[in-house]
């Protein structure tokens, strides 16, 4: 993977054949097993994907929050919103704490070395209830070559696409090739393996580049690197911190699905306007 020579921020990969098509997922039931999955969306200036990986941490990559000049998004401009389909989401909570590898840098195109580093984890203003939204697990990968990936991208931004089957085409050190159907806003995707009784976290979509002669994209082993950023924002590091407290009565707030009325525990607030892309 090291002999790769142009990686850029997910400026598109294409699904290799032999790969299952998209599947929308819109209600309640087809958003079962994937509820921890959303959309980080940033105040004015584009989205992500991420994933709950405990109940007030979201799991994405480091360039959705770090520009490429080094400054942090503010963590008070950055929403998550779970499994939300055109316009709800099951979850939205308002994001007050960021962390990102201090090594890492976000530049174009993208160093190898820096796919290691691209991790980001964003804490929320109130931890999700359990029995709303249990976090998935992060593990490493199985030696197996099936993955699935959930995600939001240009085109099809409003709600997720699930990719049922995609193949892991490379492995380097810590490193992951994959051949999922990704593109823009498709940074920070969990890449999940479902081989147990619920799919798990082994890796996240953070660039796009070329295998032996094939575009796909790279993403990364994740336990040490969350560990280390977990431990960091335990010790009260973060790399972007909301200026306010939470104002009491906002945080998360739990709403309904389309078509189905909405039960809210708490208000919440959401970034403003249209989608945006992040610049690849």
């Amino acid at each position: 993977m090291r002999a790769v020579v142009a990686l850029f921020l997910l400026a598109g990969a294409a699904a290799a054949q032999g790969n299952s098509g998209l599947v929308e997922l819109v209600t309640r039931e087809e958003l079962r097993g994937f509820e921890p999955v959303g959309r980080v969306d940033i105040a004015d200036g584009g989205f992500c994907t991420g994933a709950l990986i405990a109940a007030d941490l979201v799991l994405t990559a480091g360039h959705c929050v770090l520009d490429r000049g080094g400054v942090p998004v503010a963590a008070d401009r950055i929403t998550f919103r779970a499994g939300l389909a055109y316009g709800t989401a099951l979850v939205e909570a308002r994001v007050v704490r960021t962390i990102v590898d201090p090594a890492y840098r976000n530049l174009d195109p993208v160093p190898v070395e820096m796919i290691d580093l691209d991790v980001a984890l964003l804490q929320l203003a109130e931890p999700v209830p359990s029995a709303v939204i249990s976090p998935f697990v992060v593990a490493r990968p199985a030696n197996g070559d099936k993955v699935s990936v959930v995600s939001y991208a240009e085109g099809r931004h409003e709600a997720l696409s699930w990719q049922r089957v995609c193949k892991v085409v490379g492995r380097e050190d810590r490193q992951i090739a994959v051949d999922c159907d990704v593109t823009h806003g498709s940074s920070g995707a969990p890449v999940l393996e479902r081989s147990g009784y619920r799919a798990k976290i082994v890796s996240m979509i953070s660039a796009g580049g070329e295998w032996d002669g094939q575009t796909v994209s790279f993403g990364m082993e994740l336990p040490e690197q969350v560990a280390r950023l977990k431990a960091a924002l335990r010790s009260g590091q973060a790399t972007s911190e909301a200026k306010a407290a939470p104002d009491e009565g906002r945080g998360a707030a739990v709403t309904g699905m389309p078509g189905k009325p909405s039960k809210r525990i708490t208000s919440g607030s959401g970034a403003s306007g249209g989608a945006k892309f992040l610049s690849p």
